[in-house]
């Protein structure tokens, strides 16, 4: 009984010294850490310019819609009622191609976020693991991402390690690129 109420008491002591202790806490915005990583800004751009392709094909689809709506009218009176309904279901067929080709460039399974997803993904997981290195590192308990839907209403700028988590993403890039020159040249001397 006494050995349950020893270990109880120091249970108690450690907990309560952990609490006076306190959490340390920092922050990252992640959109300013990714506007400034030069490979986000290409990929950025690189879906940006998909999506404008995107965009120009399902507007020409409108237009070819709209030009068979209006033949249709055009021509209505010299078709048979028969000839009439067989145009307006393949009218209807476009239509229905129209939207499932939105649907497919669009939509939530989309490839507009198919390729947000295979373009960004690396780089976002580059950063989160630089951010894990920097809390074990630093003895951070919370970091949290100013630019996320969590709300934060107030932040002290000591508290914000994004240039860190900045200088570390271009350090490393430094290292690939110098790996990647000195593979090259061990390739070019091996080929003489």
């Amino acid at each position: 009984m006494f050995k349950n109420y020893i270990f109880y008491f120091l249970l108690f002591t450690l907990m309560n010294s952990q609490a006076q202790k306190g959490a340390r806490v920092g922050y990252i915005d992640m959109d300013i850490i990714l506007n400034n990583i030069e490979e986000y800004k290409k990929s950025n751009r690189l879906l940006d310019n998909n999506i404008l392709d995107w965009k120009k094909e399902i507007e020409l689809k409108k237009i070819q819609l709209k030009k068979y709506q209006d033949q249709l009218t055009i021509e209505k009176v010299l078709f048979t009622p028969e000839l009439i309904k067989d145009k307006e279901l393949e009218i209807e067929d476009f239509a229905l191609e129209l939207i499932s080709l939105q649907e497919k460039r669009f939509g939530s399974q989309g490839d507009m976020i198919k390729q947000k997803i295979k373009l960004l993904q690396p780089i976002q997981d580059q950063v989160l693991s630089i951010v894990k290195q920097i809390a074990e590192e630093k003895k951070y308990d919370y970091i949290f991402d100013r630019s996320s839907d969590g709300t934060m209403l107030y932040s002290a700028k000591n508290y914000d390690i994004s240039d860190l988590v900045l200088k570390r993403i271009k350090r490393n890039q430094k290292i690939q690129d110098r790996k990647e020159k000195i593979e090259a040249l061990r390739s070019i001397a091996k080929k003489n």
